[in-house]
C-alpha cells in the first residue's frame, strides 16, 4: 500500500509518497525466542523513500509481539525470555486447557504487539545498542507476519 500527496516544486506539483505499507514474514525455530527484524525494518523504511517521519511495527497473531531491546549482548534477549517464564510460567492458566499455550497469550499481551519508532533522514531512529525484535511465544511457527507501516511528516 502506497499512499502518494503532492508537493510544491519550482515549476509545478510532483507526487510524494505519504504513507507505504509492507508484510515482512519470518519463521521462528524455538517455542520462546527474539527475532531481530531490524535490517527487514530497515529495508521498508528505505524503499518507501520517506525521509522523516514514523514507522509502526506490529505483530500480527496473540502469541506473538514487538520489542525494542539491546542488540550488543545477546545474554538480554535470553534474560528477558527467562524473566517471562518466571512471571508467567507454563501450563497454569485457564486458557491451557483449551490448546496449552495460556502463557504465550499473556506474555504477548504484557510485551505488547507493536512499537512505534521515528524516521530521521530515512534512518530508524533507534541508538547504537538497541534494535526491533519479534517476540515468539507459542513457536515453532512456519509463519510470522509483521506489519510495517511508514508514515511521512506532514
Amino acid at each position: 500500500m502506497c499512499r502518494l500527496g503532492l508537493r510544491q516544486i519550482a515549476g509545478g506539483l510532483i507526487p510524494k509518497i505519504t504513507a507505504m505499507r509492507e508484510l515482512i514474514e519470518i519463521t521462528t525455530g524455538r517455542r520462546e525466542t527474539l527475532v531481530d527484524i531490524t535490517r527487514q525494518v530497515e529495508e521498508v523504511v528505505r524503499r518507501s523513500g520517506i525521509t522523516d517521519g514514523l514507522v509502526s511495527v506490529y505483530a500480527r497473531g496473540a502469541t506473538g509481539a514487538i520489542m525494542i531491546q539491546e542488540n550488543w549482548d545477546e545474554s538480554v534477549q535470553t534474560d528477558v525470555i527467562d524473566l517471562l517464564r518466571k512471571i508467567i510460567p507454563r501450563g497454569v492458566w485457564r486458557h491451557d486447557r483449551q490448546d496449552g499455550n495460556g502463557d504465550a497469550h499473556l506474555k504477548a499481551g504484557l510485551i505488547g504487539p507493536s512499537e512505534t519508532l521515528p524516521v530521521i533522514g530515512s534512518q530508524l531512529g533507534l541508538s547504537q545498542w538497541q534494535n526491533i525484535f519479534f517476540c515468539e511465544f507459542d513457536g515453532p511457527r512456519q509463519k510470522r507476519t509483521i506489519v510495517c507501516t511508514v508514515l511521512a511528516d506532514a
